[in-house]
């Protein structure tokens, strides 16, 4: 059975803010058997998954979790948007795998920092751009090590200690920013504004972000599906 299905046909139908009961009629189904397929009990037949796909305006693919774009559109490096329009990509060493997933994490960025600044919260602007920086100086200090000619004078926090104190850092960014975002003020800091626009769907992402968003969804699904490998979940 796909474990992606039940999830997704439920969130299209909550997105919309289509009750099961409507859309079961507006399907030709009972409720009842709605119910199991969204709640993964049961499966529908290829011609009921068309229908699916043509009430809410998505493809099959995307229904299955085979794609993460309500398109269905498969990414290619040449789709993703220059982060300098003016200025073309120079593939690195490592091939076009490294510059595509480059790609994909510095529109993603800018997607991420478009949502926080909507939030109207200076404080969770403040400590995920710390959270990001801390994930960039982790991986800059393992290259570094990569050659053991480098001097580690270069820096002032000692080796030994580095990674832990870095994940420890890192854990007090993200739960500074989890309480502004839950509305709780961390040492005089400011929380997200009760008028803030922080709804977020699949439609609202890509029809403000066009092309960006698929970089997002992409590294969701890519993250997702790597969590996964260490400890399957159930859905």
């Amino acid at each position: 059975m796909n474990s992606d299905f039940p999830r997704i046909i439920t969130l299209l139908r909550k997105e919309r803010a289509i009750s099961q009961k409507n859309a079961s009629s507006d399907l030709g189904i009972s409720q009842a058997l709605l119910s199991h397929y969204e709640k993964g009990i049961r499966e529908c037949g290829l011609a009921f998954l068309v229908r699916l796909a043509d009430y809410y305006n998505v493809s099959c693919d995307y229904l299955l979790g085979r794609s993460p774009e309500p398109a269905g559109k498969k990414i290619y490096y040449e789709d993703i948007p220059e982060h300098d329009p003016h200025k073309k990509e120079t593939l690195v060493a490592s091939g076009i795998m490294a510059s595509f997933n480059r790609k994909l994490l510095i529109n993603s960025t800018t997607v991420l920092y478009s949502l926080a600044q909507k939030t109207g919260s200076g404080s969770l602007m403040k400590e995920m751009s710390a959270y990001l920086m801390l994930s960039v100086y982790k991986m800059f200090r393992i290259i570094y090590s990569a050659n053991a000619k480098n001097d580690q004078r270069f820096f002032t926090v000692h080796e030994a200690v580095c990674s832990n104190m870095s994940d420890a850092a890192m854990s007090i960014c993200e739960a500074n920013a989890k309480a502004a975002a839950g509305g709780v003020a961390i040492g005089g800091g400011d929380t997200v504004k009760e008028s803030a626009d922080t709804i977020i769907t699949t439609n609202s992402l890509s029809d403000e972000y066009a092309a960006l968003s698929s970089s997002l969804l992409n590294i969701i699904k890519n993250s997702e599906a790597r969590i996964q490998m260490i400890v399957p979940t159930e859905k």
